[in-house]
């Protein structure tokens, strides 16, 4: 994947070139403002880059836009749902989207609204959740599918402890059947016990990456 980003004519990223192979998870960090989420969202196609081309399995996402959209899910940092649709409704939506097939869309709901402590909201909608149940809903939609990549932004904000744990758990699990992930965090603790690799932004570009390893060096090499 490679690309640059600007906003309003301003070049917020520049020359950004990096690779996510089969079954890794790579964490995105850096400061407030450094562009983590502009990428993620350039990356899943709702900013426009300015040249360079971003590619899913050979998929290419300007020439092939909706088979790109297919192979990958995403579970941005504020909930994005529809008002007019109940919980069932979305988790339905996702199934129809991915053509997931029932045996396993009923599997996943079941295991997944039980773990999030959801099994009692599926007719409400989302104005009737907090905060916190419409992120753990944002997150079942993500995880329902059977996509090769997943972008995730922050996908720890808002949820208590045991739906974290859970989601760490599942994560792990995805990237050993083969899936790669893509996350962007504030929460250092994650990188070092999720990733496998980062990439740090900084200035509009990429000012340091590697394995999660040589991240703890550079952390400690900064703090000294």
């Amino acid at each position: 994947m490679n690309c640059s980003v600007d906003i309003s004519g301003e070049r917020i990223l520049s020359d950004l070139s990096f690779k996510v192979h089969k079954g890794e998870m790579l964490a995105l960090v850096g400061h407030n403002g450094a562009g983590k989420s502009t990428l993620i969202k350039a990356m899943i196609g709702t900013r426009e880059k300015s040249s360079g081309k971003f590619t899913i399995c050979s998929i290419d996402q300007d020439d092939q836009f909706k088979e790109y959209k297919e192979k990958f899910a995403y579970i941005p940092e504020e909930p994005l749902l529809l008002s007019e649709l109940t919980v069932a409704h979305h988790f339905k939506l996702y199934q129809k989207s991915y053509h997931i097939p029932d045996e396993l869309f009923e599997k996943r709901v079941k295991v997944y609204t039980e773990a999030f402590e959801l099994e009692d909201k599926l007719n409400d909608y989302p104005e009737a959740l907090s905060k916190g149940m419409r992120q753990k809903v944002q997150t079942i939609c993500a995880l329902l599918p059977e996509v090769p990549l997943l972008f995730i932004d922050e996908p720890f904000m808002g949820l208590d402890i045991y739906a974290g744990n859970f989601l760490e758990k599942e994560l792990r699990q995805r990237c050993e059947e083969g899936i790669s992930i893509v996350l962007t965090t504030h929460q250092l603790d994650k990188v070092r016990s999720l990733a496998d690799s980062f990439i740090m932004l900084a200035n509009g570009g990429i000012s340091a990456s590697g394995s999660v390893e040589s991240f703890d060096t550079l952390e400690r090499r900064d703090t000294q």
